[in-house]
């Protein structure tokens, strides 16, 4: 049986707190779908309690610490030690009633990710990492998966279908792959491509709050994360971005091409326009 850090047990007791109010409210989201603007305000409620509870109870275990959240503002801290969190990681899903989203938090450590911790409190999933000791799925140890063809690789995505290049992208990798599934919460996807039951996940311009902890489970489970160029990057810098492709060695520059052929498509396709528009 994994023991788990100090760390992780102060951060999964945060997690844990603040689960019993979202679990709550979440059982409480149906009864308010008579009205457009009530469950937005729920939701948004019951967001806001979740930051506080688990801002509190990080800080009476590491009181010098900074923090980063999507509603707060920053808390700076010593400077060195920062908590990343989304306190509901999968906001749409929760405000429909999908049993789908998770609490979502990452230490840094200067420019390193240290600890991590994802917790979805409906199925009762527990994911945490810490750096050099793996990561874990309550008490088992992960891995990510061991698909080396692209054709047998399911892949994850956030990816909304209002982005322009949406249909490229998909274009190139639906015929050279198993499929894709937007489940709702880059967390969990991420969370699910260290236990080995996604082959990869990708998206466009998400928050640090988003992948912070997510990018150290998979590392810790033996996978590669990266920007869509398949570039060697810190954490720091993968985070600033929002642009990420996580997957396990075999497959990861290869979805990395695929990724940027679309790019490259892309940019073909508005130059014929204007070569077009020139004739």
């Amino acid at each position: 049986m994994a023991i788990r850090p100090a760390i992780i047990n102060s951060m999964v007791k945060a997690a844990e707190k603040a689960s019993k109010r979202l679990v709550r409210d979440f059982g409480e989201i149906e009864q308010l779908q008579v009205s457009l603007k009530g469950p937005a305000d729920f939701v948004q409620n019951a967001t806001l309690a979740a930051e506080r509870t688990i801002r509190e109870e990080l800080l009476l275990a590491r009181p010098g610490y900074g923090f980063s959240m999507p509603d707060g503002e920053k808390i700076e801290g010593d400077g060195q030690h920062c908590f990343i969190i989304a306190p509901l990681d999968g906001v749409t899903n929760f405000l429909h009633g999908i049993p789908h989203f998770a609490i979502s938090m990452a230490l840094q450590r200067d420019k390193d990710l240290v600890a991590s911790v994802v917790y979805n409190p409906i199925s009762d999933e527990l994911f945490w990492s810490e750096r050099g000791l793996g990561s874990y799925l309550n008490s088992r140890r992960l891995r990510v998966s061991a698909r080396r063809e692209l054709g047998t690789a399911l892949l994850a995505t956030g990816m909304s279908f209002k982005l322009a290049d949406h249909q490229l992208i998909m274009g190139n990798l639906m015929p050279q792959i198993h499929g894709i599934r937007r489940f709702g919460s880059p967390a969990l996807d991420l969370a699910n491509v260290a236990a080995g039951r996604c082959d990869g996940f990708f998206d466009y311009g998400l928050h640090p709050w988003n992948i912070a902890a997510g990018i150290l489970l998979v590392r810790e489970a033996g996978g590669f994360v990266s920007d869509h160029r398949s570039s060697s990057i810190d954490s720091t810098e993968l985070l600033k971005r929002g642009d990420i492709l996580a997957s396990n060695d075999s497959l990861h520059t290869r979805l990395a091409t695929l990724l940027n052929s679309s790019k490259q498509t892309k940019k073909l396709s508005v130059q014929e326009k204007l070569n077009a528009a020139k004739t």
